[in-house]
């Protein structure tokens, strides 16, 4: 990893993209994820490099989701892997919900690869190596367990995947995305859909799956029911033309 000042004022941004391209030294995150993190950190610009309002509202409710379902899942992808590992296995431990290795460019190295670098930062058991179950999807990222993402009820997708948020949505489950672009179709097909960078947001879940184990069933569920998934990307959507009017006035 390259030596980069703590005092440079692109550090925390800089080091992002360094975690990227050692996951793909590592073999867990594919050359095209470097594309993907660009054009992330491209819409994360227009969000002030912050968590918005709405971005955190929808965290709590996607923990609230998480804490409800009776078979939660978090999916996780090379990106993610190399971004947030240790951040990953406590949100699993925090909310009980398994992590599950699922790959658009897929090898059986590479899940393994996967599920030993999370190992190596606390989890106990990873799924996706298993892959004894289809979606209905005519690439890798079909492939899945059949304990884990098969039969989920709600499942954390952590970045962009549109056809298989489809493929999810399409067989009756909820889809919780972390996705910092709020035009995509994976924005647009969660049920619920946290625009924040992936670090602040899955760190963001781990603190409030904690605060929250203390609310009841009904206080959880009246979180979920009063949420409005469009009002979540219209508020992104107008932050980050505020944040484009700001910058046009320099």
């Amino acid at each position: 990893m390259s030596d980069i000042p703590k005092d440079h004022p692109r550090y925390a941004s800089l080091m992002t993209r360094e975690k990227i391209v050692e996951g793909v030294e590592l073999g867990i995150t594919s050359q095209q994820g470097l594309v993907a993190q660009g054009r992330g950190e491209c819409f994360d610009y227009l969000t002030g490099e912050q968590t918005t309002d709405s971005a955190f509202a929808a965290e709590k409710v996607g923990v609230a989701m998480l804490l409800l379902a009776k078979r939660p899942i978090l999916s996780v992808n090379g990106n993610a892997a190399a971004l947030v590992p240790d951040a990953l296995v406590k949100l699993s431990e925090a909310t009980g919900a398994p992590l599950e290795v699922n790959l658009f460019h897929r090898s059986e190295d590479r899940v393994n690869r996967i599920i030993n670098h999370l190992k190596a930062h606390g989890a106990s058991d990873v799924l996706g190596s298993k892959a004894d179950a289809r979606l209905a999807l005519q690439h890798s990222r079909a492939i899945v367990d059949s304990e884990g993402i098969y039969n989920a009820d709600v499942v954390l997708v952590p970045l962009e995947d549109g056809d298989r948020c489809q493929a999810l949505v399409d067989m009756g489950k909820s889809v919780i995305t972390i996705d910092l672009n709020p035009l995509s179709r994976t924005s647009r097909t969660a049920d619920v859909t946290i625009v924040d960078n992936v670090i602040r947001a899955v760190g963001n879940m781990i603190l409030l799956s904690h605060e929250m184990k203390g609310l009841d069933e009904a206080q959880l569920r009246k979180l979920v029911e009063e949420y409005d998934n469009s009002r979540t990307l219209s508020d992104a959507v107008r932050h980050m033309i505020r944040k484009l009017e700001e910058l046009s006035d320099i």
